[in-house]
């Protein structure tokens, strides 16, 4: 998947951002309106082309709104971050640019994952195929309405990763050529392992197994390296780190990222949906080979171990079965086991901060980002 395309018409470019506030450019909150600006910017072109051309806006209005529902921005936050670790080097504006490319690819995740794991929200809003399939409700059948939500979806989430390409694409040009040869490899390495980590986890779906090395090994390529590794890294290359910075950012991130989806898990399971935005029942009803429930089946007595494997991934699961499976993962340990995993990968990266050759500004935010990624409520 390479990112340089041919040199995009001077209209369609990106304005670069403005100067941060102080001197060492790292007021998150301005990374996000930044981040935010640019991908809102981008978004309005998007629809103002497709309406000048008498094409639909239905997807990139989807897209648009999917993206002003919320999110934490985690990426775009790191690979700034990862831009300043390597000594911000350039400009702000091409680090700013790629954490927007990095916020429209994580779109185009969540809006494919929602189909492939038939959610019906996100962010506390309807997931982008019911919305869309709603939109088409008028005249047709429930069925045929859903099943053009769900084909429309698929290619909102298709442009949307066409979009980030474009977005980095406009970051790269700028760049040297050495330079954007570090850059590019990791794109692409991040976009094929999040490919695979997908993958691995629709087909371990339905087959939940008492080994947490394949549970762990979904984490891995899924969420942990796209999430806190690449991103850091790809900031960094776009700065112009060596190998050597490149290689312990990811010793830094990689537990890092370990830890936050084994929260998202927990979260998942004895969350509540108004700080999650989606209903605690769905990850119990898709039957998702997690870590907690690997250990649960390792801790479980047989009566235990019959229960969940009766009620785990039932799609029409209520609150009642929920509640049980609950009680049982609770009941075995399960719970706190990977509470304990969650500690022992944060105690492992938080080290590793302390010795990263990189400014102390910097390591004090990626501090601050660990623990709200790791201890977060939502």
């Amino acid at each position: 998947m390479t990112v340089l395309r041919s040199s995009a018409p001077p209209t369609q470019r990106t304005a670069a951002p403005t100067s941060p506030p102080g001197q060492d450019g790292l007021d998150l909150r301005w990374v996000r309106q930044q981040v935010d600006a640019v991908m809102n910017a981008f978004v309005d072109r998007k629809k103002s082309a497709a309406t000048r051309a008498g094409l639909p806006v239905d997807i990139p209005q989807a897209i648009g709104e999917f993206l002003a529902a919320g999110g934490k921005r985690i990426r775009p936050l790191l690979c700034v971050l990862g831009w300043h670790a390597a000594g911000a080097s350039g400009s702000p504006a091409q680090a700013v640019q790629a954490g927007a490319a990095l916020e429209m690819f994580h779109a185009f995740c969540l809006i494919h994952d929602d189909v492939m794991d038939h959610s019906d929200t996100r962010r506390g809003q309807p997931a982008v195929h019911r919305s869309l399939a709603a939109r088409h409700r008028s005249g047709r059948s429930r069925a045929l309405a859903e099943n053009i939500g769900i084909g429309s979806a698929i290619l909102a989430g298709d442009l949307a990763l066409v979009w980030s390409d474009e977005l980095l694409h406009h970051a790269a040009t700028e760049l040297t050529a050495a330079r954007r040869e570090r850059v590019l490899p990791l794109v692409d390495l991040m976009r094929a392992e999040v490919m695979y980590g997908q993958y691995l986890d629709l087909t371990s779906t339905g087959r939940p197994t008492a080994h947490t090395a394949a549970a762990l090994e979904i984490i891995r390529y899924k969420t942990a390296k796209y999430t806190i590794e690449r991103p850091l890294q790809i900031g960094a290359a776009i700065a112009g780190a060596d190998d050597q910075l490149l290689d312990a950012l990811s010793a830094f991130a990689l537990p890092l990222g370990d830890a936050f989806q084994l929260r998202d898990d927990l979260l998942g399971v004895f969350g509540t949906q108004k700080k999650t935005g989606k209903p605690a029942v769905d990850d119990l009803r898709e039957g998702k080979h997690t870590v907690l429930i690997a250990l649960a089946l390792q801790l479980a007595d047989p009566f235990q171990q019959r229960l969940l494997r009766s009620l785990y991934g039932t799609p029409r699961l209520d609150e009642e079965g929920a509640a049980t499976v609950r009680t049982v993962l609770k009941a075995t340990g399960a719970d706190q086991a990977v509470e304990q995993m969650i500690t022992n990968r944060y105690e492992q990266a938080l080290p590793l901060l302390d010795t990263l050759p990189i400014p102390t500004e910097v390591q004090h935010h990626l501090r601050a980002l660990a623990d709200q990624a790791v201890w977060r409520t939502a």
